[in-house]
């Protein structure tokens, strides 16, 4: 009897951990494992395939990447899309504004890949194709999208993807409070339990609302005041860009760190990151004077368009467990 219900206990465990999708374990790794660096991947994997595209999230979660981020723009007709511009000239072989065009009228293009150097075969998707894509497989970071919030946490909804995704802006918090209270709702609700320690289950959070994450520009002097009104509500983290690392930059990290609030670092061009970027980890072949860096100065989180050799060397550096 002992025997049975040992193997029955085995069997529930088991079924446990497999009901559990790659993107609940990054969730996890997200709110309770600081020593474990995110790699989120710029646009998707946009060296292969066409920025924003659906192949490009596709080519992210197979190369192990544990976050993509992706941008907003909605069309006349109000369906959310990806892309980055608010015309469709640089990465489709269409012309004039995106909120010019019906759904339709988009849908019929064709996507430009490596920043317009050539026309693919690929189609503009919406927000909710690349929702659906990722569900359950890999953690989504919305930029260009916080005027959107209403509308992306509906599909969220739609899709079941609450508990993946993070959307972010550069709002002041009480500019947040007074736009989208719910927001806000949900860093006060989380914060003290993530504070303490606790596991928030993916569900957890998804009925909370979704993630937020402030953006700020932490050499600049007002960016000090603008940090200290997000302390309390604790934020899932907060992206840091700087154009030179000056003593308000350092002073900020420095206020974070001590807090255990995420870093998120863009290494992507050397004007986010005081220029330890990916070009100077891969082209120069110093990646400790690049990612070694931000490393140094709190990241755990990291943008890159450069993801694969940046996988490689959070691994030898034994940030990924």
């Amino acid at each position: 009897m002992k025997r049975i219900c040992f193997l029955l206990l085995l069997c529930l465990t088991i079924c446990s951990v497999e009901a559990q999708s790659r993107a609940d374990l990054l969730l996890e790794q997200l709110l309770h494992n600081p020593k474990y660096v995110l790699v989120v991947a710029h646009r998707g994997d946009w060296r292969n395939h066409p920025e924003n595209s659906l192949p490009a999230i596709e080519g992210c979660i197979e190369q192990g990447v544990d976050m993509v981020e992706i941008d907003l723009q909605r069309t006349q007709d109000g369906v959310l899309i990806l892309m980055h511009d608010a015309t469709l000239d640089r990465t489709t072989n269409g012309h004039g504004r995106v909120d010019e065009h019906t759904y339709q009228e988009i849908a019929d293009l064709r996507l430009k890949a490596m920043h317009g150097a050539c026309l693919t075969r690929n189609h503009v998707p919406t927000l909710q194709e690349a929702l659906e894509l990722c569900r359950g497989r890999v953690l989504i970071n919305i930029d260009k999208g916080y005027q959107f919030y209403d509308e992306v946490v509906a599909l969220a909804e739609k899709t079941g993807t609450q508990g993946q995704i993070v959307i972010k802006s550069g709002v002041p918090l009480q500019q947040l409070s007074q736009e989208h209270p719910t927001a806000l709702d949900a860093l006060v609700l989380n914060a003290p339990r993530i504070a303490h320690g606790e596991q928030l289950s993916p569900t957890e959070v998804g009925d909370r609302g979704l993630l937020y994450m402030p953006v700020v520009s932490i050499d600049r002097p007002e960016s000090v005041d603008f940090i200290a009104a997000f302390m309390k509500a604790r934020p899932v983290a907060v992206e840091c860009n700087m154009n030179e690392f000056n003593e308000t930059a350092r002073q900020n990290l420095e206020q974070l760190r001590e807090a255990g609030i995420r870093i998120w670092m863009n290494s992507i061009w050397g004007s986010l990151c005081a220029g330890y970027d990916d070009d100077r980890a891969v082209e120069l072949f110093q990646p400790n004077d690049s990612w070694g860096w931000l490393l140094e100065q709190g990241a755990s989180i990291i943008q890159s368009d450069r993801c694969l050799p940046l996988l490689k060397y959070l691994g030898q550096r034994g940030c990924r467990r």
